[in-house]
């Protein structure tokens, strides 16, 4: 896997555009001058949430003796419910039973930016190849960088895209995250296979 390649994968399970309804919902009772600083503030969270999970992965994986191919089994499994939700669901589902106010960490760091598919995301691929970790921590740094953009942009482009168009991109992103799952999947099970002979 290439960096580019990488960070796009990393782009698409972080989800911008389909956080972009998520967003809008959770800071409409916030001050409009707040609204950027936060975005800015749950970005740096989630950023540090991942770089803590590149870091220790490896070693957590190892001292729960879990295989390259199960990680991507697993891997495969998580992204694909995930984009299942993309595909189907709204954000209202996300935001049901959340405080009034002024989000801190959860549910704009953790779980819509940092969460179990991007966390395993970058597991896997600091597994597959440890010694490429400067490039995965590069692809990690540009997939945030885009969605960082994107989403201090959300209040404009909410008002741009519309419901509808938000919704529409997000079920694109999720069908493409479809894909990458299921090949995941198959690459686990192939990598299972191979080493079971």
């Amino acid at each position: 896997m290439s960096v580019v390649s990488a960070a796009i994968l990393l782009f698409l399970v972080m989800d911008p555009f389909g956080n972009i309804p998520v967003f809008l919902c959770v800071l409409r009772t916030v001050p409009a001058e707040r609204r950027r600083p936060v975005i800015l503030r749950e970005l740096l969270i989630a950023l540090l949430v991942l770089i803590v999970f590149f870091v220790a992965g490896p070693g957590l994986l190892k001292l729960l003796h879990i295989s390259e191919p199960a990680l991507r089994i697993g891997g495969g499994i998580i992204l694909f419910l995930i984009a299942i939700k993309m595909i189907f669901s709204s954000a209202a589902d996300i935001i049901k039973g959340l405080p009034q106010g002024e989000p801190l960490i959860v549910p704009l760091a953790v779980p819509c930016l940092a969460g179990p598919s991007a966390v395993a995301t970058l597991l896997l691929m600091v597994a597959q190849e440890p010694a490429r970790w400067p490039a995965w921590l590069l692809a990690l740094f540009a997939a945030w960088l885009a969605n960082g953009v994107i989403l201090m942009m959300s209040p404009t482009l909410g008002h741009l895209l519309g419901e509808r168009g938000l919704s529409a991109l997000e079920r694109l992103m999720g069908l493409l995250l479809t894909v990458i799952a299921v090949e995941m999947c198959i690459g686990g099970i192939c990598a299972a296979l191979a080493a079971a002979n």
